[in-house]
């Protein structure tokens, strides 16, 4: 069975992946919330946890000495857009330098795959958040070699993780409190906690059979932010828009068509090679180009 290391594996991604493949892997878990990683022990009785920081290489480093990891799924991070803005010097401690200590331990403990998690934010970013990430997708692309394979999987909006929309709202439905949206314009593209910890899981496959430097993604839909509400209440009030946030966010853009690829219908690698095969993409994946959930999806969504 092999070992998996999660940075940050208490955290809403750490504990979906978990939970699906709990039966494959032996799991590890790095981060700093005590209080988050008791509950991820009541949940997963197998699971081992060490308190650290990943802006604490040493710590880090002995870790990885003591687990040997197969693999290293890095999903720690600084991950509020708002936040972020107001702390520019922590999310870059955090996002750029405590991965990129994630990177380096990686390659000098030569573990044979290491996953970042990313976001569409990381496309075409005007947020420090967005801006962060942009750049260590490119230092795990960049840094992937025959020993130490490096693959970045680029989310969208996860659907009932810690701090996200869907659970703010639906908590203030059982208040009787309007429900804030800053524009009824915004739309996003959203997909399951069980979706995420597979398209991480096709990452991994895929580094281990065909090699790594790529970013994943998935194919999904698009959800009008107004419309979500409305379908959770009739009682949504308008408030104003947030310093780094988009009226619409981006999968794939423009710059990145030439290296992108469909792979079963479901998935959009990057790649920094071009493609000049059928499955090319003909135009930017975007919130605006996506098809958009009915009805019947977004009930779907809604439920925990």
């Amino acid at each position: 069975m092999k070992r998996v290391l999660i940075t940050g594996g208490s955290g809403t991604i750490g504990k979906a992946f978990i939970k699906k493949y709990q039966e494959l892997f032996k799991f590890y878990n790095y981060s700093r919330n005590e209080k988050a990683q008791d509950e991820l022990k009541k949940v997963f009785p197998e699971i081992t946890n060490f308190v650290g920081s990943i802006e604490d290489l040493a710590t880090f480093m002995n870790v990885i000495q003591k687990v040997k990891p197969d693999i290293i799924i890095h999903a720690a991070a600084m991950k509020h857009v708002n936040i972020a803005e107001e702390n520019p010097i922590q999310c870059c401690n955090i996002n750029i330098l405590g991965s990129l200590n994630v990177l380096n331990a990686s390659i000098i403990s030569q573990i044979p795959t290491t996953i970042f998690i990313s976001t569409d934010k990381a496309c075409d970013p005007e947020s420090v958040y967005g801006k962060s990430k942009s750049l260590i997708e490119d230092c795990f692309v960049g840094a992937s070699n025959d020993i130490t394979k490096f693959s970045a999987c680029r989310f969208a909006n996860v659907t009932h993780s810690n701090g996200s929309v869907l659970p703010f709202w639906l908590s203030l439905k059982e208040k009787n409190m309007p429900l804030k949206l800053t524009d009824p314009m915004m739309n996003r593209l959203m997909f399951s906690q069980d979706e995420a910890a597979s398209l991480i899981k096709k990452s991994i496959d895929l580094c281990e059979n065909e090699g790594g430097g790529f970013v994943l993604s998935k194919k999904m839909k698009n959800v009008n932010m107004f419309e979500l509400a409305k379908s959770i209440s009739d009682n949504v009030e308008i408030t104003e828009k947030r310093v780094g946030e988009k009226l619409n966010e981006t999968l794939i853009n423009e710059k990145e068509i030439d290296f992108s690829y469909l792979i079963d219908d479901n998935y959009i690698m990057l790649k920094k090679t071009k493609n000049t095969g059928e499955n090319k993409l003909n135009k930017e994946f975007s919130s605006l180009t996506a098809d958009k959930m009915n009805s019947e999806e977004l009930e779907k969504l809604i439920k925990p």
